[in-house]
């Protein structure tokens, strides 16, 4: 598949509202994020493609979230994909743009030509919030599910928060014109406003293992109103996500024009990585002096790279307490 240079629409993430069915949602098109993610690593395809669902799932949670910091996304399993971490940090005032990271740790010698969600095992879905200073983070967590990260997305939001939630992605590698391929990404989620009226009890669940689905928390008008929406989800085509033709609002129209649909302010997003030297003194002051002193290279510096982003840096153990920790001052 062949497309042009960027589209003014990219890394993007557009809010919405149906104010005829009680719901609301985002659309999101990453490029230039999942360049910035994906080019500090030389993932496999494999990898590459989870760590991509992951950005693009990051980027439609964290925008419907009134954060004043960070949302982070995590992935832990027993597979050959054994953690996908992203974060999502919130613009410090209005019209600013958010930013997203992202990385992947992996067994290579373990992951197979399947699906990529069949590299990920058993695990869990978790989902942290953090506020700031003076403010207690919140984790909540639910078993991976499903045959995609959006399927864990979507328990995850049932079982932990019971709210319906629903996830359509699209994310694959593109020719742009004279140029090498690269990813892109679109997708859009819709979730239904918070009611009393939903049944939150496993009793309820239609899943063997007790997990709640969106459908399971859902009746009478609710059930009708959210059945609509997914039978027009389900009629997106993958350019309409990915390609230059279709804007996020045209989507939006094509889709929902009965729900009467509402658009809010378009937020920005960029790769963006928080590492310092400041951050990497703090991580290595829980470490002792023994410690330290094993992480001392031939040069006499303590090293340290991000994950994240590939920075990489170089410390003089003193500046790490190193010196006053070994002498006993």
């Amino acid at each position: 598949m062949s497309l042009g240079n960027k589209i003014a629409w990219d890394d993007t993430v557009l809010p919405f509202q149906l104010d005829a069915a009680d719901m609301r949602g985002r659309i999101a098109r990453l490029d230039g994020v999942l360049q910035g993610i994906l080019k500090q690593h030389q993932y496999p395809k494999v990898v590459e493609a989870l760590v991509a669902e992951m950005a693009l799932l990051t980027a439609l949670i964290g925008e419907s979230i009134k954060l004043q910091w960070k949302l982070s996304l995590q992935v832990q399993t027993n597979g050959p994909v054994r953690m996908i971490a992203t974060d999502f940090y919130a613009p410090k005032e209005t019209g600013e743009t958010a930013k997203i990271r992202a990385y992947a740790s992996f067994d290579k010698e373990k992951l197979t030509d399947k699906d990529p969600f069949d590299q990920l095992g058993k695990g869990y879905f978790a989902v942290l919030i953090d506020q700031g200073e003076g403010t207690k983070p919140y984790q909540g967590l639910s078993p991976l599910n499903g045959r995609s990260l959006s399927d864990s997305a979507e328990t995850y939001f049932a079982q932990s928060e019971q709210l319906p939630t629903v996830f359509h992605l699209k994310f694959d590698k593109i020719k742009q014109a004279n140029m090498e391929e690269t990813w892109r990404a679109g997708g859009i989620m819709v979730q239904h406003l918070p009611t009393s009226n939903f049944q939150a009890s496993e009793e309820n669940s239609s899943d063997p293992s007790g997990l709640l689905s969106s459908q399971d928390l859902l009746n009478g008008d609710n059930a009708e109103h959210w059945n609509r929406i997914n039978y027009h989800l389900d009629t997106i085509e993958d350019l309409e996500l990915i390609g230059p033709s279709v804007t996020p609002s045209e989507l939006l129209v094509r889709l929902f024009h009965e729900e009467q649909p509402r658009i809010f302010d378009t937020q920005s997003v960029r790769f963006g990585c928080s590492c310092s030297e400041d951050r990497v003194r703090q991580s290595l002051s829980i470490y002792s002096a023994k410690d330290i002193s094993q992480m001392i290279t031939s040069d006499g510096l303590v090293t340290a790279d991000c994950q994240f982003c590939g920075a990489h840096y170089e410390l003089d153990p003193k500046s790490v307490g190193f010196e006053a920790i070994n002498s006993g001052t």
